[in-house]
């Protein structure tokens, strides 16, 4: 989901809000929603952006990291998902397509997440 809010490590950065793309995928038991066709029995994902976009309009993060780990959590304890992995990539730096970090928070283990941080250079134009 494309996305504005305000991130950005100095002041002035978060002053205005910036694009970001967040990927949210879950994981979650989908026997009973495939049988019965139900949207009772599975994750309703308008309602995880909706959350999300909520969240994006109550504060400001200094790192992408901060919002990935705040999403996950918010997805974990609002919709129950027993994985969710949540990745943010950020279009601010001159001379690379994006930077980005993923984060993956398993329920049974929420403190213990794993993020992996890729900056995608673009090759320099003469």
């Amino acid at each position: 989901m494309e996305v504005r809010f305000h991130v950005g490590v100095p002041d002035e950065e978060r002053t205005e809000p910036q694009r970001l793309l967040i990927t949210i995928e879950l994981t979650h038991d989908l026997g009973a929603s495939g049988t019965a066709d139900s949207l009772a029995e599975t994750i309703d994902y308008f309602a995880v952006c909706q959350a999300v976009k909520a969240l994006g309009q109550t504060r400001s993060w200094k790192l992408i990291e901060a919002l990935a780990d705040d999403i996950c959590m918010l997805v974990l304890d609002q919709f129950s998902p027993s994985v969710v992995r949540v990745a943010v990539k950020k279009f601010i730096l001159p001379d690379t397509r994006w930077v980005s970090v993923e984060m993956i928070r398993p329920a049974k283990n929420r403190r213990a997440p794993t993020a992996e941080h890729r900056q995608h250079d673009l090759p320099r134009i003469p």
